[in-house]
Parts: structure tokens; C-alpha cells; sequence
């Protein structure tokens, strides 16, 4: 297991390095900068002191270099201009947008991303997994066309349309206003324990709203996954022999019908993320999305590509915890070749 371990480890990095080049020739594709644009607006407007700070600020960040000089400053590998060590030394450098180092503008809002897609991770889990497994031991009752009905409302729709839903019934029936992750007198301040209940009374709605489709989607695989593993020759057996419904449940099927329930987790982060952005935008969400919208329309490379690079390692992280579980509940996976011998 330590070997596999170690193994997928070293992945992770070659993986990242590819991902960073990917997000910053992503982010180098529109033509211009955030600096030429407003070089533009100056020349417009015929402000020449601050057209000649801007070309300053251009030379001394270097986008006037070529792009793989631009990205290997970036990175931390090559010296800069102005003494910016890049992002492997820790430092993401400087948003023109709001003119402060980028690391004092995202902090708290990559923490808050975080911390509410990990908490949608574990909802769509603790939701799909038990409703899941009753709709595959209960084929065709009930439950299972009430749960499989709400099940296709949840896939088809949109994370968006159900946010502005229900802050319009929230509104018009309560007279609250569900949006935002904290109240009002907790923004900007330090951490303390009346910002943290705050932040989870304002939590349960995105959640919801965020993990909706992810939970119908791990409702139906699962479903599926289960009924196709119950109709095998070796469950027929097995009740032949007079085991106990619940006990071969347990120790055959449903863990036979985990592997691909588990390997959804790398699938479902980036899911969550893209569909947060959105839902994140129409409910005033403090959390990456709405900054990493703005940044990419207004070309602020430097903060953009923080947020690109920390989504992506969410997805690469999410891959990884889904490979270890799945090495754990299956041993053929760890053990690769050597499992057939």
C-alpha cells in the first residue's frame, strides 16, 4: 500500500506542473493584459503620466517577454524584475484589479471554497449512499419511484435557477435573505466562534443548492451499480445457502458496487466547483467564483491564475483520495498485475 501510495504521489506533481503551463496559456489566449488594456483607456483619454506608470508597471512585471519568460518567472524559476520569487516559494503575485499582493485578497475566500465544497462533498454522500442502497433492495416500490422522480428533478435542474428559487421564496414568504456566507457584521473580521456559527447557519442553502444534482446523479449510479450486482449468479447462491439478506448485502454486493460510488469523488469536486461558480455568483457567495469571474474579464493574470491553479489542485487532490480509497476497498487495484498472477 505504501508504494501505491508514494507512487500516486509522484503523479500528482508532473500532473500539476502540466496543469500550471494549461492554466497559464489559458489565461495568456485573450489578447492584451490587464495593463495594456488600461494603457488603452489612457491614450484615450490622453493621461500621459499615468500611461507612463502603466508601461513602467508593464516592464517591471515583465509582460512585455516572451510567454514562456512570463511563465517561468511565474512559476519561481527564473529571477524577475522586481524580485517576485513565484508561486513554488509561496508568492502568487500582484493583481493590478486591486493593487495588493494577491495572497491577501484570497485567502479567506479559498478558505471559504473549501471549506463549502467539502461540506457538499460529505452532504452528497450522507444523502445519495443510504437512499441509494434503498432503492436498489426496494426495486420498484414506493420509495423507489418517489426517490427516482425527485432523483431526475435534481438532474435537471440548474443549480442556478434552484438558488434564485429559493432566495425568492425566502424572501417572499419569510422576508429573509438567505444570501452570502456570514451576517453582515462578521465580514472582514478575525475568525471567532459567533463568525463560525454564522458562517454555518448560511452554509445549509448553498449546500444544498451546490450538491443537488451531484447527490441525483451518486443516487442513480449507485442504484444501478447495486441492481447489477444483485442479479449475479453468486448472490443466487449465497441465498441459496440460507445467508441473511442484510448480511450478504453488506459482505458481497454493495461492496462490490462501491468501486465506481467511490470513484466519483474526483469526478464530483471539479463538478461542484464549476457549478459553485455560478451558484456562488447569483447568492453573493465570499468564495472563489465571483473573484475568479472578474479577474478573467478583466485580465488580471496574476490573480486569475491563483485561483485556476488552486481549483485545479482541488480536482488533482480529489483524484488522489479517490484512488486510495478505491486501492483500499479493492486490493486489485493497489496490486495491479501482481493480482491476476
Amino acid at each position: 500500500m505504501f508504494t501505491y501510495f508514494a507512487h500516486r504521489v509522484l503523479v500528482m506533481i508532473p500532473t500539476l506542473l502540466v496543469i500550471s503551463v494549461v492554466t497559464f496559456i489559458i489565461i495568456q489566449l485573450p489578447p492584451g493584459d490587464y495593463l495594456s488594456n488600461q494603457m488603452a483607456e489612457m491614450i484615450a483619454s490622453g493621461d500621459r503620466a499615468a500611461m507612463e506608470k502603466l508601461a513602467f508597471l508593464r516592464q517591471e512585471f515583465g509582460l512585455d517577454k516572451p510567454m514562456l519568460e512570463q511563465y517561468a518567472v511565474w512559476l519561481g524559476i527564473w529571477p524577475s524584475n522586481n524580485g517576485f520569487s513565484g508561486i513554488l516559494q509561496g508568492n502568487l503575485g500582484w493583481s493590478f484589479e486591486y493593487n495588493l499582493p494577491v495572497s491577501e485578497i484570497v485567502g479567506d475566500r479559498l478558505f471559504l471554497s473549501l471549506v463549502l465544497n467539502f461540506t457538499t462533498m460529505l452532504f452528497v454522500y450522507a444523502v445519495s449512499f443510504p437512499i441509494g442502497v434503498y432503492t436498489a433492495v426496494r426495486q420498484y416500490s414506493v420509495g423507489d419511484h418517489v426517490m427516482t422522480f425527485i432523483g431526475y428533478i435534481g438532474l435537471a435542474t440548474p443549480n442556478f435557477l434552484l438558488a434564485l428559487i429559493l432566495l425568492f421564496l425566502a424572501k417572499r414568504h419569510f422576508g429573509v435573505s438567505i444570501g452570502g456566507l456570514m451576517d453582515e457584521q462578521f465580514i472582514g473580521a478575525d475568525m471567532s466562534w459567533g463568525k463560525f456559527l454564522s458562517i454555518c447557519e448560511h452554509m445549509v442553502v448553498p449546500v444544498i443548492v451546490i450538491g443537488t444534482s451531484g447527490t441525483a446523479g451518486m443516487i442513480r449510479r449507485l442504484r444501478a451499480n447495486l441492481l447489477d450486482e444483485l442479479q449475479k449468479q453468486y448472490v443466487t447462491t449465497a441465498r441459496a445457502k440460507g445467508l441473511k439478506n442484510r448480511t450478504l448485502l453488506l459482505k458481497y454486493p454493495l461492496r462490490m458496487a462501491l468501486n465506481p460510488f467511490v470513484a466519483d469523488i474526483g469526478n464530483l469536486l471539479p463538478q461542484m466547483i464549476s457549478g459553485s461558480a455560478i451558484v456562488a455568483v447569483v447568492m453573493s457567495l465570499p468564495t472563489s467564483g465571483p473573484m475568479l469571474v472578474s479577474a478573467l474579464q478583466s485580465q488580471d493574470q496574476y490573480l486569475a491564475g491563483s485561483f485556476l491553479l488552486f481549483l485545479a489542485a482541488l480536482t488533482v487532490v480529489g483524484m488522489f483520495i479517490s484512488d486510495l480509497a478505491l486501492a483500499a476497498l479493492d486490493p486489485r487495484i493497489r496490486l495491479g498485475s501482481e493480482a491476476s498472477k
